[in-house]
């Protein structure tokens, strides 16, 4: 099955870019308004809508594949490449793209996927975020090309040996942390609330004791509002390096606030995402290596997330070769093709350190099904329900995704007897 035609759609993402950098530096509130100047390269506002493109492949029988060209929220930030708008990039997808594309078979996945993950158009590798809608359109046309799921062709192409199944889902909150946590309670989130505490002042304390305070909180939310008595959710909290901001990144001293916060959430077992950002990556992989190995050493059942300056594949290898970090966060935009985000959490799992399929609230509900496939059938610990941050809306994407996946590779399986 061949490729005949590339087309580019403009379109819109679940949330929005922000300049990560104008947050940790103070920006206040105002509504969903950040006020102040943002000091990010190519930011106009601190917050801007979130922007993709829909790559289109027409296929020789007529049928479309496509996936969703999306990067992360906090574009520009930890070492990623530079903000993405539409407008910049449509151009060069429906030319030199289009042109490596037409023509070409689709009738296997994986070695057009590495091709186009590693293309160079007048001596640069392509955004980060251009590698990651291609890759996921070469996906889609392999199993239209072979009519089957898209899972079935990532478990059978990288000779996964995992089981297609449901994976539990982490639901993330945005500010509303607490309203949004009484929805995940409902639906009874496998994982949650990631918390969003970027900010020390607002958000994490002088003293880390605002994320003290809100993790006991949800744990007696659970307790009491819980319909189910064995619905025991795993607590996962992104600080946003800010626990290093408060202890100046001084290993003894985060992993006795990290007793306390074991204390504060017992019964639940909790991850804390990202608890330091050193500003740059090797000093990123020693300091967390070291908290890690302090924290299992003194017997403190908190499950570290590397996640700020582990955006590649090779990042997702240093880190796990390091020991930086119980649970990698897979951003799957910042990998680019999805070929990388398939071959990460396949190294994780091969290390025995858990492969968190995230990636951010400002993708779209196309990434957002095909990245769940990859990690139903790559074996992921958990699955970010996304897009937005409204809760409802990516729990329901994922969830009905992955019911869906499962009930046609069990339907197939059945034809076979």
């Amino acid at each position: 099955m061949k490729i005949v035609d590339v087309v580019a759609s403009a379109g819109k993402t679940g949330f929005y870019f922000d300049d990560q950098k104008a947050i940790k530096m103070g920006a206040k509130h105002d509504g969903m308004f950040y006020v102040g100047d943002p000091v990010t390269e190519g930011f106009t506002s601190i917050r801007m809508p979130g922007e993709a493109i829909s790559v289109l492949l027409v296929l020789e029988d007529g049928q479309i594949a496509w996936g969703d060209c999306a990067a992360v929220q906090y574009s520009g930030a930890g070492g990623r490449d530079p903000l993405f708008l539409a407008k910049d990039y449509i151009p060069l997808i429906e030319g030199p793209i289009k042109e490596n594309l037409v023509g070409r078979d689709v009738d296997s996945f994986k070695e057009l996927a590495e091709e186009m993950d590693h293309l160079q158009i007048d001596g640069h590798r392509l955004h980060t975020a251009i590698r990651y809608g291609i890759t996921q359109a070469l996906l889609d046309a392999t199993a239209k090309a072979k009519h089957v799921t898209r899972a079935e062709i990532v478990r059978d192409e990288y000779n996964t040996g995992i089981e297609i199944k449901r994976v539990p889902i982490f639901a993330q909150s945005g500010d509303d942390r607490y309203s949004n946590a009484d929805k995940m309670i409902i639906k009874e989130a496998d994982v949650l609330p990631h918390g969003l505490f970027n900010n020390v002042e607002e958000k994490t304390g002088k003293n880390g004791e605002l994320l003290l305070e809100y993790i006991e909180w949800l744990r007696d939310r659970i307790k009491t509002m819980r319909q189910n008595p064995d619905y025991n959710p795993i607590f996962h909290i992104d600080v946003y390096g800010t626990i290093g901001d408060v202890f100046n990144n001084d290993v003894e001293k985060m992993a006795e606030y990290m007793k306390k916060v074991e204390k504060a959430a017992a019964p639940f077992k909790v991850r804390i995402e990202g608890p330091m950002d050193c500003g740059e990556r090797q000093k990123q992989i020693d300091v967390l290596a070291a908290l890690t190995k302090k924290l299992d050493e003194d017997g403190t059942h908190v499950e570290l997330v590397a996640d700020e300056w582990c955006n590649t594949y090779e990042d997702v290898v240093d880190f796990v070769d390091a020991g930086a970090g119980h649970v990698i966060q897979i951003k799957t935009p910042d990998l680019g093709g999805i070929n990388n985000t398939i071959k990460a959490i396949k190294y994780c799992r091969d290390n025995k350190v858990g492969a968190y399929c995230g990636g951010t609230c400002n993708e779209t509900s196309r990434s957002a099904e095909i990245i769940t496939d990859i990690a139903m059938a790559a074996g992921a610990l958990q699955q970010l329900a996304k897009p937005g941050m409204g809760v409802d809306e990516g729990i329901m994407l994922v969830n009905n995704e992955m019911n869906r996946v499962v009930r046609l590779v069990e339907m197939r399986k059945n034809l076979k007897k």
